[in-house]
């Protein structure tokens, strides 16, 4: 089945310019006024990409974003006029892709959609090589984007494991904002080194015994990150 681009938005003006943006582009569209009614349709048929709009009447966006994602895996560009650095970082630790801006340029969008949309093709910047650390303590899987800790099944977004992959598979190594980025994902646009950082944050969650004070991922204060977990043999 051919899959769809989801637009969740309010402002019907604003979504119609998007749709038909998108649609000039070559993609098809399906604009959906109301958070329920756009999970409802993901359980059906999973979207290509997710433009989701934070405030929404029925929901909040956050709301719409996690249920969503227990559909399938597909890319999310978050859209809001929520403009400060906290709230785009918060935006990016919940797992999305990309964040733009109110009011913003279509065209960009179309752009930043096809970026999204090249990077989340780019699976074999991850290999299917299965690597453990600390005598199992830690186990990732690049054929399945699986990771295990203590032989528990850890959670973790598309963009979260090709972080922590990256990290882990170049143990010892340490790597700017922007190589991380370029290495992990693919590709480099202004303002994503700085949600680095969030991403990190929400991956000790998962699987550092202590995040405030991390034994797997370090802080190279002044570069970047390191991971210094021991590969087993």
């Amino acid at each position: 089945m051919f899959q769809s681009i989801f637009v969740v938005e309010d402002d019907m003006k604003m979504a119609k310019v998007v749709k038909a943006y998108l649609e000039s582009a070559g993609f098809s569209v399906k604009y959906f006024e109301k958070g329920k009614d756009a999970v409802e349709a993901a359980r059906k048929a999973v979207p290509l990409l997710l433009i989701l709009d934070l405030m929404l009447p029925d929901t909040t966006g956050e709301e719409v974003f996690m249920e969503m994602k227990e559909c399938g895996d597909f890319p999310v560009i978050i859209l809001t006029s929520r403009s400060t650095e906290e709230e785009r970082l918060a935006g990016f630790a919940l797992g999305a892709d990309d964040y733009v801006v109110k009011p913003f340029s279509p065209r960009e969008l179309v752009y930043r959609v096809k970026s999204v949309l090249k990077r989340a093709e780019k699976k074999d910047l991850v290999s299917a090589e299965l690597i453990s650390f600390n005598d199992g303590f830690l186990v990732l899987d690049g054929q399945r984007y699986e990771v295990k800790r203590q032989g528990h099944t850890v959670n973790l977004t598309p963009t979260e494991f090709k972080l922590l992959y990256t990290l882990a598979s170049h143990s010892g190594k340490t790597f700017t904002r922007k190589e991380l980025v370029e290495e992990a994902l693919g590709y480099q646009f202004d303002g994503y080194e700085r949600s680095i950082d969030a991403h990190i944050r929400h991956i000790r969650q998962k699987i550092e015994d202590d995040p405030s004070e991390p034994q797997l991922i370090l802080t190279v204060y002044g570069v970047g990150y390191r991971f210094s977990g021991k590969r087993d043999a």
